[in-house]
Formats: structure tokens, sequence, C-alpha cells
């Protein structure tokens, strides 16, 4: 009986350091796979949420003008545009944010779109660029790695997930478990690796939250996951409020391709027709007209108004930056001037307004310089984490080799590994995939291949 008694503390015991094993060596191997990718999502991340400082700050003569008077009507700003890249056609109208701001047109010409930055109260030309050459257009892109093409933003997708992993398995790791020291406190000196153990783990546990929010906050523009939910919370009136173009005649075109910046819930809802027996006999209100109506349906100054580009298009003014309760898209006929669509925040579903309001947050547009300041603080968190994690590592390392955390005892422990992959997989595919071939060579090439195992050891 006594044989057996003490039989059960040390099988509990064992079963204990096994699933301690597996779930240090699964961090192990995710930190290792996407460390690099998370360092361009903090550094990246840090600079897009100051973009606008930034881009007054360095480009202050596209964007600050003298306060010289009565501002020129909306036409006037867009011919001035226009004038300076002959052949070209205005595609979107970005009014003057404030007093001493200046006005923005984006034209088009063969193909290529630029920015054309112009004082409101004389039609100079303050300055142009490329439309994918924008100070915060080309940050965003290569922090989702969509500036270098389809298949890395599917990365950056999995990248997220793995965040995910790394910070439940992080804090699991980190869980007080009768030590006395290193849980919020940092032993040691920089010299020894327990310095950086313990700072990597109290990073970790204190930002732990925010890192995991800035991760499934971010899923949503994913191309994959993102993508999907968008289709499937639309499809189920979860999303965009679908009634709302019940009555009126949609084109192939989605809100995301007519506008530069849109709402998660409305980027991929159907852009209205305008009236097509109109075009025979009316004409066209005008851009003035068009943000005047902009105006007294109450849009906020500084909203964007897309152009039709054809004769059945539509003025699309849109406000996408700042208060959410200020988020709003309008579809306005281009001969009658009336608002096809309109879609306010308040119009969204209870999800719809959650994932947004993640969004706005996970951009630091929430809470002004707060909001900016917390997600700045966690991106630096996550390049802390980083940093110690691949100073540790390479302290405790093996000369030669790569030092993987031990395989666990026992090898049951990984029946429950493989039941959170599946789980996860069905979450989030693309990293429950990744999850799934990472396990797989752990665990029938690596352990089965001699000279992978010790080079893994």
């Amino acid at each position: 009986m006594s044989a057996f008694t003490a039989a059960e503390p040390a099988a509990a015991a064992t079963q204990n350091i096994s699933l301690y094993r597996a779930i240090w060596r699964w961090h192990f191997f995710a930190g290792l796979l996407v460390i690099p990718f998370m360092l361009n999502l903090a550094i990246t991340g840090s600079l897009y949420l100051f973009k606008d400082e930034i881009a007054n700050t360095f480009y202050s003569h596209r964007y600050v003008v003298a306060d010289s008077g009565p501002m020129l009507e909306p036409q006037q700003i867009a011919q001035a545009a226009l004038a300076a890249f002959p052949g070209s056609t205005a595609t979107s109208y970005h009014e003057a944010s404030a007093v001493g701001r200046s006005a923005w047109v984006t034209v088009s010409k063969d193909g290529q779109s630029t920015i054309v930055y112009v004082n409101p109260h004389d039609g100079s030309i303050l300055g142009s660029v490329d439309s994918k050459q924008e100070f915060g257009w080309v940050v965003k892109r290569i922090h989702s790695l969509e500036y270098f093409g389809e298949w890395t933003n599917r990365i950056i997708e999995i990248v997220a997930g793995f965040a995910l992993v790394l910070v439940v398995t992080g804090i699991y790791l980190w869980w007080p478990r009768q030590q006395t020291g290193g849980v919020l406190t940092v032993r040691g000196t920089p010299s020894r690796r327990v310095f950086w153990r313990d700072l990597h783990a109290a990073t970790g546990a204190i930002a732990g939250i925010l890192i995991f929010f800035l991760a499934f906050s971010g899923m949503p523009w994913s191309g994959y996951w993102g993508a999907n939910v968008n289709a499937w919370l639309t499809a189920h009136d979860l999303g965009t409020p679908a009634a709302l173009w019940d009555d009126v005649p949609k084109s192939t075109k989605v809100t995301q391709d007519v506008v530069s910046r849109a709402g998660w819930v409305v980027e991929n809802a159907p852009v209205p027709l305008s009236d097509i027996a109109a075009a025979q006999s009316a004409k066209p209100i005008g851009l003035n007209r068009a943000v005047e109506i902009m105006h007294g349906l109450g849009m906020v100054a500084g909203s964007d108004l897309a152009i039709p580009a054809d004769e059945t298009g539509v003025y699309t003014a849109s406000h996408y930056f700042g208060d959410l309760g200020n988020e709003r898209t309008v579809h306005i006929d281009q001969y009658s001037g009336k608002p096809l669509v309109d879609i306010p925040y308040e119009q969204y579903p209870a999800l719809g307004k959650a994932i947004e309001w993640g969004i706005n947050v996970h951009q630091g547009q929430e809470w002004g310089l707060f909001n900016q300041l917390l997600m700045l603080a966690t991106c630096l968190a996550i390049i802390l984490c980083c940093v110690t994690a691949v100073t540790m590592w390479w302290k405790r390392r093996p000369a030669g080799r790569l030092g993987v955390p031990p395989m666990p005892p026992q090898k049951s422990v990984y029946v429950g590994l493989w039941l959170i992959a599946i789980v996860f997989g069905a979450a989030f595919p693309l990293t429950g995939a990744a999850i799934v071939a990472m396990l797989l060579f752990d665990q029938l090439v690596v352990r089965f291949v001699p000279p992978l195992s010790r080079f893994f050891s």
C-alpha cells in the first residue's frame, strides 16, 4: 500500500514535467518561427500608430498651409490638381480637415494613381506622391507583408495565430510554481541567463493580455481568415446591414474598390448604381453639389469623397478615422443627389461594432494619445520579448546545436496537444495547418532522424 501511495506522486510529477516540457518545446518552436515577423509587426506598427504625426513633421509642406482667406470650391481644387497632371481624371477628393490644412485630390492616368496636395485657398500645388508610395500606405502594407504579395500576407496571418499561442503557452510557463523570484522581478545581471529569462517572462506576463488583443484584433485584416469571417458575418446579417441594398441596384464593385480607406464591416459591401434612366435625361450634380450634400448629411470635416468613374457610378462619402461614432459611409446618386445607402457606425450589428472597436483600438484611434501610447508600449513589449528570447536562447544553446527544449518523458501528453491543435485549426485554419506541420516535423522527422535529433537537441 505504501509503495502504491508513493508511486502516485511520482507519476503525477512525471506527468507535470512532461506537460511542462511539451509546452516549453511548443513555445520554443513557435517563437523560433515568428520572431522576425513579430519584430516587423511591432516596429511598423509603432510607426503606423503615429503616421499622422510623422507625416505632419516630415511632409509638412504637403499638409500645412497658411490661412489666407476663403477657400476655393471643391471643383476648382480638383481642376488645379488635374491641370498639374494633364490627361488624368479625378477619382477622389479629400477636403481640408481644418483651417491651415491642405486638400488633396487623387488623380488617375494610364492605370497609375497619384495623390495631389492642393492649397485650398489659392489652388497652388503643394506636392504629389504615387498612391502606393504614400508613407502610411507603405508602412501599413509592410506591416501586413501585403507589400510583397498575397502569399507573404498569409504568413502574417499564421504569425498572428502563433502570437496567440505564444501568449497562452507563455503564461503557462510563467505561472508561479513555488518559486520565490522571477515572477514579476528580475534576478541576476545581464551577464547571466536568468536575468534574460526573468525579463522575458515578466514582460510577457505584464503585457500578455495586450499582446493577445493586438494579435486577435489584427486578424480581421488577414487575407484568408478575415475575408471568410467578413463574408460569414455578412451572409448572416451580423456584419453589413444587407437590407440597406434591397431597394437599390448594385454594381460589381465593393466599397474598398472606390475609397482609399473603408471600415472593415463595409469594405466588401456592394457599391450601388446611380439611376441609369436619369443618365439619359439629367446632368450630373457635380463635385461642388456632392460636397454640399455630404455636409448636409452631417459628414465630419476631412471626409473623403470618391468621384464616379462612369455614368452609372456614385459619389461615395466616407469617414474612417478617429472617433468610431463618426465612422460612416454614404453612397450618393450622381444625378439626383439622393443618398442611396447610408451606413453609420450606429447601424452596425453588435458583433460588427465589436470588431470595428477592436480595429480602432489596434490602430490607436479610439482614445487619442493615450490609445497611441498604450499600443506603442505593447509594441515595445513585443520587441523586448523577442530580444530577450533570442538572448536567453543564445546563452543556453549547446555549441553547434539549436538547443530545442528536451522532449517530454511521457509522449502521451502530445495527445492533448493534438486536440488543441485541431480545435485551434478549426478556428484559425492557416495557423492550425502550420501547427500540425510543426508537430508532424517534431514527432516524425526530428524524433527519428539521428542527425536532426542531435542538431535540434
